[in-house]
Order: C-alpha cells, then sequence, then structure tokens
C-alpha cells in the first residue's frame, strides 16, 4: 500500500499513544516463562509483538489475545516443549534476539527463522555469548544471520563484555542466565534501555545493576504479573516532531513512557528550544509515564552524541526530519548502529531527505543536516521500513507539494492505526 501525504495547516487534539514495543515483548515473554497467569492491558498489537505470541503459542503455552488484554498462562520456567515447526519471528529482531537466549536454556533443539529483513541482521553479537555460555548455535545459512538452529541446555555463568551497547544483546544473555550454573552478568560500553532488568524483576528474578553492568542469578521463581504497558515514546516521537514542526500545532499525548533510558528524545527536542511540557507524571508496572503537551516551536540546530545515542536510536530518523526545519546545523554521530536495523538507516533517511530537497549529508556513524531549506513532496521508497515509512511521512505535512509514501503499510509492524490517527489529529 501507497499513501499520499499533504501539507498541514496545523495538527491539533489528544492521541492515546499505542503500547511500547520493547516491553510488550517482554511482558509475552516473562510471563509465559511465569508460574500462573499474567494479564496486560494497553498490549501494543503490532507485527512484531504477534510473532512473539506466536512464538510462544507453537512452544505449547496457551495466550489469550482479547486486543483489549491479554493473558498468559505461564507454565514455568522449565515448562517451553518442543515445537513441532520452526519459530516464525517475521520482522522482529526483538523476538529474534531475546528468544534466542531463552532456546538456549532448553534441553530441546529449536530453529527460528524471519523475513527477508531479518536474514540480514546480524547475529553474531547474540551468537558470540551464547556460545561462551555452553549454547550450541548454528547459522544455518553460515553467515552469522538467521535461520538458526539452537540447541540449549548446560548453561555456564559468564561476566560479558558487550562491545555493543544493546538492550537486546543484554537481554539475550540476562535470559540465558536464568539457566546457567551460576551468576550472568552484561557490562555494555553505555547503559541500554532497561526494561528487561524491570520487569523480571517485578516477575520474581533476581536482578541487580550497578552502572553499565547488570547482573542475574539463575533458576528463580517466576510468578504472574498484571502488566499495564505504557504508550510508546518511539511512536509519540512522530507526533513530537510534527507537532514542533507545523505551525499552528498544538497536541496532547497521553500516557507516554519515559523511562529515563528511553526518554533521549525529549531531551534532544528541548536543547533544540522545543515547547513541551510533561503532566500527570506517575509510575506503571514499574515504568515512569507522563501526559506530553507538544507545541509549534522555533527550534535551531544541536548535536546528538555518545551515550544519548541508545536512549533514542529508533528516533534519529524523525529527528532527521525534524533539523530540516531547525535553524542552522544538526550533527547526528556515533550512530552506527542505525546501519543494522530494517533497512540502513543512514543511507535511507538521507536520501529520503535529498529527494525532498533537504541539505544533508550522510557519514560513517551518522547524519549532518543543515536546516532552513523549504522542502518539497517526493516520492519516498519506505524500504519495508516502519520507522522510515512514519517519518517522511511527518516530513511531508512540511512539504509544499504532496509526498508518497511507497510500502507506507509497514507501519503494521510497530503503529497500524498512525495514518488513523494522522486523520485525528489533522485540522
Amino acid at each position: 500500500m501507497d499513501m499520499n501525504i499533504k501539507k498541514s495547516a496545523g495538527l491539533r487534539g489528544e492521541l492515546v499513544i499505542p503500547g511500547d514495543k520493547s516491553i510488550s515483548h517482554r511482558a509475552i515473554m516473562f510471563g509465559a516463562l511465569a508460574d500462573g497467569t499474567t494479564e496486560i492491558t494497553n498490549f501494543l498489537q503490532g507485527a512484531d509483538c504477534l510473532s512473539t505470541i506466536s512464538c510462544f503459542q507453537t512452544m505449547r503455552v496457551t495466550i489469550e489475545n482479547g486486543n483489549d488484554r491479554v493473558l498468559i498462562h505461564g507454565v514455568g520456567l522449565h515448562g517451553l516443549q518442543t515445537p513441532e515447526k520452526m519459530l516464525d519471528v517475521g520482522n522482529s529482531g526483538t523476538t529474534t534476539r531475546l528468544i534466542s537466549g531463552i532456546l538456549a536454556g532448553q534441553s530441546f533443539t529449536s530453529t527460528l527463522n524471519g523475513d527477508a529483513s531479518i536474514q540480514k541482521r546480524p547475529m553474531k553479537r547474540i551468537i558470540d555469548p551464547l556460545t561462551q555460555m555452553g549454547a550450541n548455535i548454528h547459522s544455518l545459512n553460515n553467515n552469522s544471520c538467521a535461520p538458526l538452529e539452537i540447541r540449549g541446555g548446560n548453561l555456564h555463568g559468564i561476566a560479558y563484555q558487550s562491545p555493543v551497547a544493546s538492550a537486546q544483546v543484554k537481554s539475550c544473555v540476562l535470559l540465558a542466565g536464568l539457566y546457567a550454573d551460576g551468576t550472568t552478568s552484561v557490562t555494555e560500553p553505555v547503559l541500554s534501555r532497561n526494561h528487561t532488568e524491570l520487569m523480571l524483576s517485578g516477575f520474581g528474578a533476581q536482578v541487580t545493576s550497578v552502572g553499565t553492568t547488570a547482573t542475574i542469578n539463575p533458576e528463580p521463581e517466576l510468578h504472574g504479573q498484571q502488566i499495564a504497558v505504557p504508550g510508546d515514546i518511539s511512536s509519540a516521537a512522530y507526533w513530537i516532531a510534527a507537532a514542533l514542526a507545523v505551525p499552528n500545532s498544538e497536541l496532547v499525548l497521553q500516557n507516554v513512557g519515559i523511562n529515563p533510558t528511553r526518554d533521549g528524545i525529549l531531551r534532544v527536542v528541548e536543547s533544540m528550544g522545543a515547547d513541551i511540557t510533561r503532566e500527570n507524571v506517575h509510575t506503571v508496572s514499574g515504568e515512569l509515564v507522563c501526559d506530553l503537551i507538544v507545541r509549534s516551536s522555533t527550534l535551531h540546530g544541536t548535536t546528538v552524541s555518545g551515550e544519548l545515542i541508545p536512549t533514542l536510536i529508533d528516533e534519529i530518523p524523525v529527528i532527521a526530519v525534524l533539523a530540516c526545519f531547525a535553524d542552522g546545523e544538526t550533527v547526528i554521530k556515533d550512530a552506527q548502529e542505525l546501519k543494522v536495523k530494517e533497512s540502513n538507516r543512514i543511507d535511507t533517511v538521507v536520501e529520503g531527505l535529498l529527494a525532498m530537497g533537504a541539505d544533508a549529508t550522510a557519514t560513517d556513524d551518522g547524519m549532518i543536516i543543515r536546516g532552513g531549506r523549504t522542502l518539497h513532496g517526493a516520492t519516498i521508497d519506505s524500504h519495508l521500513d516502519h520507522r522510515i515509512a512514519m517519518s517522511f511521512a511527518v516530513a511531508g505535512l512540511m512539504c509544499d507539494t504532496p509526498t508518497t509514501i511507497l510500502n507506507a503499510d509497514s507501519v503494521v509492524i510497530s503503529y497500524p492505526d498512525f495514518y488513523e490517527s494522522l486523520k485525528k489529529i489533522s485540522v
């Protein structure tokens, strides 16, 4: 499906942000491994999270998806059954990497695979630590990518120094650590999002975090929980950018998760001069949540780098779009991780911005955007990447001529109602 986006006269209204993708994945996984029933509300009904449900159903976990709530009848830490078919992770890197840690601890052999995009994404980053722990993992195409065959069991606790700041790598190793013969720790170069540590602790695991090191003890008793999933700040980011850049805009974004390991987008736009207010700040299921009021603002360029990057890696495409409408230069660096997402997001973002007439330059680890040019509509190839599709839909709201997003329905990965929400708030 393609989508046409026209210039906006203003954005106004309120939006309830859909559930956080990272937290929704984890709630399914941890609920499956717990004893008793886990109830999830505001679960993200996106394609990636549905892939996680499907994988655990294949391993004989009963999961009732009622849309407004999801019930998981946990089988306990050692209750997963040998899958009779390949586990299909779809387009989900989170499913692939986190479930690999769980599968590494099982007494059976399993195979997992996904779509063409997943088959190109780097899995050596989890194969290495899981192999160190004693798992036998084989990339069936011998390229350190999916499909993966995992023969689990007999894991050893390790102290792993991760070369990348990645919540997926950290979570994979910690989940394998549930099944190890001793303590397992992961030390990152920079702290990544900590949803796994927070939620596993809530389920009853013994998890500690000191600096950039997370440690877990094996064989905990996990108990079913009630999880209220906060709104995904990565999804809120599109409306934050749109409301800031489109004149005559004021949006109220409800129930947005503002975990300090995820709130980099807020720190960046505030450094650019954004008029944004936090209200009703509170904690839900261990996660900090608030409502955001965002108004049209005059912005200036900034630098996005260093320890900020893991807190906003998924928001960089829309930050780059926003930078086009700020005065001066915005520099994004230390973001090599963009190259191994659903697309090479350095190339796809710069390619799209140039097509619209922006002044943008790709670098080895990011990009440089010089704001102030008037953009025009263009035909944008989303490369089947949901974040590219949504970011350039936002850009299209400020273009003098219409913009066409190719394969615009890729948004179902994380935000199935994105275009309906856009219609709702358009003046």
